[in-house]
């Protein structure tokens, strides 16, 4: 039976090292942290071979870091901070020779030890160019210090919004949108189907806060692959606590009484999890209302994220009505559902919403068809959304026309093109 990582040590920080240790006891160094398999147990190679290169390409194994490097690598958390958001602190740094990126998350130590260990394994098996790879993991008190690899760019909200410029945009082409949307497509598609790992996996924090451009082509990395399954989310959110009072046992209350005190403790748990997770205008709407993550929920966020590719606007804002003298909600999904709607003049009404700064040099026949497809990723039902494997073979075809789109766009004569800000 799995151990509750509390048994560890009473007094955290716990030694990594006697995660990945059976036999260590409780007095172990902390120094003798390690890679989680030994390469020496796997068969010898002979020194006339010619696999030391290729040896030397693959990734390392993933690595229980002990907390007294994380601790210094960031000058105690004190330097190089990445981001204000507090439910997720960041700092960039040096660990082990290498430019990482950590993340601080809560952990929920329901999880067992063979568990930790089996999806810390699985997890670092997953590589695609989409994805940014996780090395390894510290744990200290209840958070788990996930360490990835540092990739240098923007995030995508970043790249199409700022209150500074707004009429400025990092991707101001639609050729680097659909390239965004291209490998984001592709990455989860990985994840939900093409991992080649025995476990069912979902992100649970697709945002495009958690999607990072870089240059020069505007490729898309995801960020915070693993977080969902190493901090025990899924597995949280479905367990519910049973109202423990004797009275129900004992019939001093009636059956109608102990259901309704057994749905207020369900909706207490569930008021919990949205003050937890989940972020505003992503979340499907099963999700707010079960907190159980699936593929599906991913696809829902994935829709919302290409919405934004498309207009550069936030998901949901609270605008000023000055006839109503008060504000009011506006939805991306409700105004995308408008447009499609519109009848006859769809394209018509397109332009007007398609984000302005591509000053309309996009192919409108494309923006209608990855719009609609949007608009199906976002369905209510869940079961009316399409996989990921159909949506990264749509988008994959409409980057391509909108490639021969572009190639086929010839520049005035005598004219200079920029796409520096102005």
């Amino acid at each position: 039976m799995a151990l509750d990582l509390a048994e560890i040590e009473s007094t955290p920080p716990f030694s990594p090292s006697k995660l990945f240790d059976p036999k260590s006891s409780t007095n172990s160094s902390p120094s003798k942290h390690s890679a989680l398999f030994n390469t020496n147990n796997f068969p010898s190679i002979s020194s006339s071979t010619s696999f030391s290169s290729l040896h030397e390409s693959l990734p390392e194994s993933p690595h229980i870091f002990d907390f007294s490097e994380i601790n210094a690598a960031t000058n105690n958390f004190l330097t190089n901070r990445r981001s204000a958001d507090s439910s997720t602190p960041s700092w960039r740094c040096t660990l082990h020779g290498k430019d990482v990126i950590i993340f601080q998350r809560k952990f929920q130590p329901q999880i067992g030890l063979q568990q930790l260990k089996d999806r810390l394994y699985k997890i670092c098996l997953c590589h695609h160019t989409s994805i940014i790879q996780l090395l390894g993991i510290s744990i200290s008190a209840n958070y788990l210090y996930l360490v990835y690899n540092f990739v240098n760019g923007a995030n995508l909200s970043d790249c199409l919004r700022n209150s500074k410029t707004p009429n400025f945009t990092v991707l101001s082409t639609w050729i680097s949108r659909m390239q965004v949307a291209t490998d984001l497509a592709h990455g989860l598609d990985y994840i939900h189907n093409k991992s080649g790992i025995n476990i069912s996996l979902t992100h649970n924090h697709i945002k495009s806060s958690s999607i990072i451009v870089t240059e020069p082509s505007f490729n898309a990395r995801i960020c915070h692959f693993g977080a969902a399954q190493l901090c025990n989310e899924d597995d949280w959110n479905n367990r519910i606590e049973k109202p423990s009072n004797s009275r129900c046992n004992s019939g001093q209350i009636g059956e109608d009484s102990k259901k309704k005190l057994q749905l207020k403790d369900k909706q207490v748990v569930k008021s919990k999890k949205l003050q937890i997770k989940g972020v505003r205008g992503y979340m499907a709407p099963e999700y707010k209302s079960s907190g159980v993550a699936t593929p599906m929920t991913d696809v829902y966020a994935f829709g919302v994220v290409i919405l934004e590719l498309l207009t550069g606007e936030e998901p949901v804002k609270f605008e000023f009505d000055r006839r109503k003298g008060n504000f009011v909600r506006v939805s991306l999904i409700e105004s995308a559902m408008a447009v499609i709607e519109e009848g006859d003049d769809v394209q018509g009404t397109l332009r007007k919403w398609v984000d302005r700064r591509l000053e309309d040099s996009y192919p409108i026949h494309v923006a209608e068809k990855i719009t609609r497809l949007a608009i199906r990723c976002v369905d209510e039902d869940p079961a009316k959304r399409p996989s990921m494997s159909h949506v990264a073979s749509k988008i994959s075809k409409l980057y391509l026309e909108s490639r021969i789109w572009s190639d086929n766009m010839v520049a005035p004569a005598k004219l200079s093109v920029s796409l520096a800000p102005r």
